[in-house]
């Protein structure tokens, strides 16, 4: 085979996999390189020309003449008599430039280079893949659902790049199709072996905090900011924002008229609930504000403890915590305070830590889990509606409410 017919054959990577010319010639000059140390077991003196317009390769080997017998590297020296072959004036000391066409290579050696330049290519592609979606870590991204598995589901973009969508990313109530569009954020970009692992997630808060700014123009233009976003996927979430012209209201320019603006965005999230709230430095005002909808009293804030005392009338403490304490849970996330609940007017009232030697703990944590750590707290919920929010059993909740009764009692 003649060196031009199987730089032809090579080139043809060059439409197939989008690489530049230059790039595919440094690549086969590599390539080339490698078989000539396999064949001949050094490249040093061996000079490889490419000529990219026409896609041609010449391959010359160097040796200094030697007098007949005296040859002690074949690769680097020639006899005078074999020299004198290729050109008849040849003397002893002088450069002898050969030129090596790939048929003397072998046959298997040009097999073995076909098969290491599309290696080469390869990992030339997956570096080139790697870098370009590093550089979209952070950002929304859309693929097209390829194969759902088990763990994970694997799509596909218009470039055929593989992305990953594990289950522990996606939400809750997320159900999709094969050929289904699906948007997520680019979370993690990782090369293992030569081959990137491109992860996507819709869970993370930072994927809340992109839609904001892809869908409402006043966060995309900069006029308003989102301070913070925490989120419990596919239920609930919290979303702190500011703006930089006091003429502007960012809670009522995300939301919109009648939640016309957030409404694309809550059902992206499988219907999450969002509460879009007014970032404040007064920390007050701000767990104030986190705890929305319910209406706070007062609050005592620890700066150096990181805790809040907040008091409540009885009617909002169930606000407070909401359902399941997701909204306690966030509005601490939120503040970066530990929210501790007090009813305003209940004198009298006993942590329940303090029954330990008759509750067991795991059923105390059970409790605190939806924001209930005192007698009286779960005194006034209903035994239906606690079995609901909580991992117990109707018996159990039973027994507990009838420890606690007894303890007011005596």
């Amino acid at each position: 085979m003649e060196n031009i017919a199987l730089i032809e054959s090579f080139s043809e990577f060059k439409d197939d996999k989008f690489i530049d010319r230059v790039t595919l010639m440094s690549i086969l000059e590599d390539v080339f390189r490698n078989a000539l140390k396999k064949k001949f077991g050094d490249d040093d003196n061996f000079d490889i020309i490419i000529n990219p317009d026409k896609g041609d390769l010449e391959i010359w080997r160097n040796r200094v003449v030697v007098a007949d017998g005296e040859v002690e590297d074949s690769n680097q020296e020639i006899t005078i008599t074999e020299a004198r072959r290729i050109e008849p004036d040849f003397e002893v000391g002088e450069d002898v430039s050969e030129e090596v066409k790939l048929i003397d290579l072998g046959r298997r050696s040009i097999l073995a280079l076909r098969q290491n330049l599309i290696s080469k290519i390869h990992e030339h592609d997956n570096t080139n893949i790697y870098k370009q979606f590093k550089e979209l870590e952070g950002d929304i991204y859309t693929a097209e659902v390829h194969h759902i598995r088990h763990r994970a589901i694997i799509l596909l973009d218009d470039d055929g790049n593989e992305i990953i969508l594990p289950k522990d990313r996606q939400i809750p109530s997320d159900f999709f199709r094969k050929g289904e569009n699906v948007r997520g954020i680019i979370e993690s970009v990782e090369l293992k072996g030569n081959k990137p692992t491109i992860i996507m997630s819709r869970t993370a808060p930072l994927f809340l905090e992109k839609l904001f700014e892809s869908e409402i123009p006043e966060v995309f233009d900069g006029l308003i900011s989102v301070k913070k976003v925490v989120r419990i996927p596919g239920e609930k979430a919290k979303v702190a924002v500011d703006s930089y012209d006091d003429r502007i209201d960012p809670v009522g320019a995300c939301v919109g008229m009648k939640g016309s603006r957030i409404h694309g965005i809550v059902r992206e999230l499988g219907n999450e609930n969002i509460d879009v709230i007014n970032y404040t430095n007064n920390t007050q005002l701000f767990i104030t504000r986190a705890l929305s909808p319910a209406r706070v009293t007062s609050i005592k804030i620890n700066e150096e403890t990181k805790r809040a005392e907040v008091m409540l009338k009885p009617e909002e403490v169930s606000k407070a915590i909401g359902r399941g304490g997701h909204n306690i849970r966030l509005a601490g996330q939120l503040s970066g305070f530990e929210i501790d609940v007090y009813r305003e007017g209940v004198e009298e009232d006993v942590e329940l830590a303090e029954f330990s030697d008759e509750i067991e703990p795991w059923v105390i944590a059970e409790f605190a889990k939806i924001g209930l750590d005192t007698a009286k707290s779960i005194l006034e919920q209903d035994v239906k509606d606690l079995v609901k929010r909580t991992d117990l059993e109707e018996e159990t909740v039973v027994e507990i409410i009838n420890i606690l009764k007894s303890e007011f009692e005596d």
